[in-house]
């Protein structure tokens, strides 16, 4: 292959990851020159990254590279991987540098571009294949696209800022660590309003319910409190991003304000924000990613994911947006679909089903697509694990509020033309 090759400095998570770009470059048949002025970025810099020296600081670069160079669902996967493993590295590299303790590796989703490419490759068959991974002290959950894709939106238990100046797009709250394999890990009830909190809540008797008051604890020793802290450490984290676009045209959103009350659309990195200031609701499916690792050596077994339906009523008699147009017809790839519409809603597999193994070296990403033909709905989601002889189960929804899915039920639809400044209704 001609071109940048691996640099002597490089260390073999980088010449992996620079590997890929180079692939993707070289088949694009575009210049360094070329692709650096498409990107916004210096050709010295896209070199170094195509030849291993260095590493992008988050991924949304190397995502928009693969992207130009016409990169398939499959290779965006595999890139996103390899930086993952690269980035883990470069971070270690440079805290032993410093002489202080390991820095946190990758959160899963970088705050000011929540929802990269980091969900599930498909097979043919339109399977998921997962994402394996190393060196990551954050755990991922990504969704997968069926009929309900819970794909690249980044819950995490506690999300550590990576200096993007964005905000957390979604949160996990630890609902039960139990010290025996017993009946831990329980859904709660749908009666039951989740706290929003991210701070752990161990519970010993075995029950989902919020601990019951009681008085203040004794003190207790160095040893006794090491141990404690152990025991209730919730042994994951999970990462989501509640809207994963599948293409850059698949995302439509419905809003209560007239087209020219509207800015133009969001892309995928920017949708959170932008349906936050439009008070914005998926139209007919949303898209979760979520993101799933373990924060140490042991393996977490995820045994499975549950649904909760909040509320479901008529659907919203709203304006329909959509993000993008022009991106030909979409491509329904199914890992994990739900039905919103139906009686019990569940999620169903479209390959591989849980159990899933997950640790810190070897992370797991799931994309799941929830659909709703006939309601407004809101619903969050309980993922249940198990380590060793510990039980426990993770409350995930978007940043402490459920997540929020609407027919559009043949509402006035909006498209916005490149070039073109304003928002055009599809019936002229």
């Amino acid at each position: 292959m001609s071109g940048a090759t691996g640099g002597a400095g490089a260390s073999g998570e980088a010449e992996a990851f620079a590997e890929l770009l180079r692939t993707l470059k070289e088949r694009s048949g575009l210049s360094y020159a070329t692709l650096a002025g498409r990107l916004h970025m210096s050709t010295s810099t896209l070199h170094r990254y195509c030849s291993g020296i260095a590493v992008p600081p988050d991924y949304a670069p190397a995502e928009r590279l693969a992207r130009l160079c016409r990169a398939s669902p499959g290779e965006l996967v595999e890139l996103h991987r390899r930086w993952i493993v690269a980035d883990a590295a470069r971070r270690s590299k440079a805290a032993e540098h410093e002489g202080g303790p390991g820095t946190p590796a990758w959160t899963g989703e970088t705050p000011r571009e929540p929802g990269g490419s980091g969900d599930r490759s498909f097979g043919a068959a339109g399977a998921a294949a997962p994402v394996r991974t190393r060196g990551r002290r954050t755990a991922l959950l990504a969704s997968a696209t069926a009929v309900v894709l819970l794909g690249a939106v980044a819950f995490a238990v506690n999300l550590p800022s990576s200096g993007g100046g964005g905000e957390r797009v979604g949160a996990a709250t630890p609902a039960e660590d139990t010290g025996a394999a017993g009946d831990g890990g329980k859904e709660p009830p749908a009666s039951e309003s989740p706290s929003p909190s991210a701070s752990p809540s161990a519970s010993r008797s075995g029950t989902a319910g919020p601990s019951a008051p009681a008085s203040e604890p004794a003190a207790l020793g160095g040893d006794d409190r090491d141990a404690a802290e152990d025991t209730d450490e919730v042994p994951l984290t999970v990462v989501a991003n509640p809207y994963h676009y599948e293409t850059p045209c698949s995302q439509e959103f419905l809003v209560d304000r007239e087209p020219e009350q509207v800015g133009p659309p969001a892309t995928e990195q920017d949708a959170r924000r932008w349906a936050g200031a439009y008070g914005a609701v998926s139209a007919d499916e949303q898209r979760v990613v979520l993101t799933v690792q373990g924060t140490g050596d042991d393996t977490v077994v995820l045994e499975s994911l549950h649904v909760r339906v909040v509320s479901k009523g008529t659907p919203l008699a709203w304006n329909e947006y959509a993000m993008g147009v022009g991106c030909g017809g979409k491509v329904r790839q199914a890992a994990f679909g739900l039905d919103l519409d139906g009686g019990s809603p569940a999620i169903t597999p479209g390959g591989q089903d849980f159990p899933f193994k997950v640790s810190e070296s070897d992370p797991e990403v799931f994309v799941i697509t929830a659909r709703t033909d006939a309601h407004d709905v809101r619903w969050d989601l309980t993922l249940n694990w198990s380590s060793g002889a510990r039980t426990g189960s993770v409350h995930i929804d978007d940043d402490g509020i459920p997540f929020r899915t609407s027919a559009a039920a043949d509402r006035p639809h909006y498209d916005y033309p490149p070039g073109g400044g304003e928002w055009i209704s599809e019936r002229g």
